[in-house]
């Protein structure tokens, strides 16, 4: 077994493999580095073949998106701590050790992100993950350095070590034990919001997610779906309301689930008026799929701990709230 395996996630993604997967094996030694393939009709696969002829490729004979590509692959990976990276991301020099002895100092750690800055823009947060993910009590995702679409200067405000709600997808540490006995990362999801998820379930296993400031990559964003892209839409608002009945305490459950229905339709209306129809009925499709599925995710209740987390990383306010009618955009504006 090796320490960790960093096992990068592709579908269709020669050319962020050319321009990242060098940087990431150059800066990885000493641990493995795998490419898992989900099903690519590109020519990622002879790019690897020929460019990189001793890295260990994973082949999925389907396109299962994240959450099944990452679930099979892992599968056939022996480590003690996986390290899922997207194809969009590039890494420093010295990226995974304060990661892992951040791990190492304390076994209830489960899960820890780095500093998740835009590679577009380098002095400024990234938008999936910042730094270090939280929730607000009706399921809404922000994070240090994030909230909503403002994303916040780098200035060394968010150096430190923390407690967080949730790990970004996007670079993600994870000990493959807890990985494995919380189930994994949940395949009706398909994409998006699928890490909140397992996080949720970490933490009410009892384990700790934590954001490791000495550890910095920069994420290029919507390598696989643009973030304008409807369907990108379709699948937050839908597993958004997934992750609620799966993981919300039932005397919080319902009212809140009709609470966070109504905001939906809110910003549904927003799309259809101010900006893109075609998100607001991707957020229609969602809610009608969620509701013939919902009996799916609430059987899903059964297999998985369901309790409160009375604590920092939970929100105890409406973000939308704070954001949209306080005009709050930085996360030290919040009362945590």
């Amino acid at each position: 077994m090796v320490t960790a395996a960093i096992i990068i996630l592709n579908y269709n993604g020669r050319r962020h493999l050319e321009q990242f997967l060098p940087g990431v094996v150059q800066h990885s030694q000493g641990y493995e580095v795998i490419v898992a393939d989900n099903c690519s009709t590109d020519d990622s696969i002879d790019y690897l073949k020929t460019n990189f002829p001793d890295l260990r490729i994973i082949r999925l004979h389907e396109n299962g998106g994240y959450s099944k590509g990452y679930n099979q692959a892992l599968k056939e990976v022996d480590a003690m701590y996986y390290v899922l990276l997207n194809s969009d991301v590039e890494v420093t020099e010295n990226w995974i050790d304060p990661v892992l002895q951040l791990m190492e100092k304390d076994e209830e750690v489960a899960a820890v992100q780095p500093k998740i800055l835009s590679y577009s823009q380098k002095t400024h947060f990234e938008y999936a993950g910042a730094a270090g993910g939280f929730i607000d009590k009706l399921g809404y995702p922000f994070c240090r350095g994030r909230i909503f679409q403002h994303l916040e200067e780098d200035q060394g405000q968010y150096d430190d070590n923390c407690q967080i709600f949730w790990a970004t997808g996007a670079c993600l540490f994870v000990r493959s034990e807890i990985f494995h006995s919380t189930g994994g990362l949940d395949e009706d999801f398909f994409a998006h919001m699928e890490e909140i998820d397992l996080c949720w379930r970490i933490n009410n296993a009892g384990k700790k997610v934590m954001y490791c400031g000495q550890s910095a990559v920069y994420h290029v964003g919507g390598g696989t779906l643009s973030k304008s892209n409807p369907r990108k839409t379709f699948l937050n608002f839908k597993n958004g309301l997934a992750m609620l009945v799966k993981n919300l305490p039932l005397k919080h459950l319902f009212i809140y689930l009709l609470f966070r229905v109504f905001l939906d339709w809110v910003a549904c209306l927003k799309f259809f008026i101010f900006d893109s129809p075609r998100d607001g009925v991707a957020i229609l499709k969602a809610h009608w799929q969620f509701f013939f599925q919902f009996s799916l995710y609430y059987k899903k209740r059964k297999s998985i701990p369901v309790k409160p987390i009375h604590h920092h990383i939970v929100y105890k306010k409406l973000i939308v709230f704070d954001h949209f009618v306080q005009r709050k955009t930085k996360f030290s504006e919040l009362e945590m």
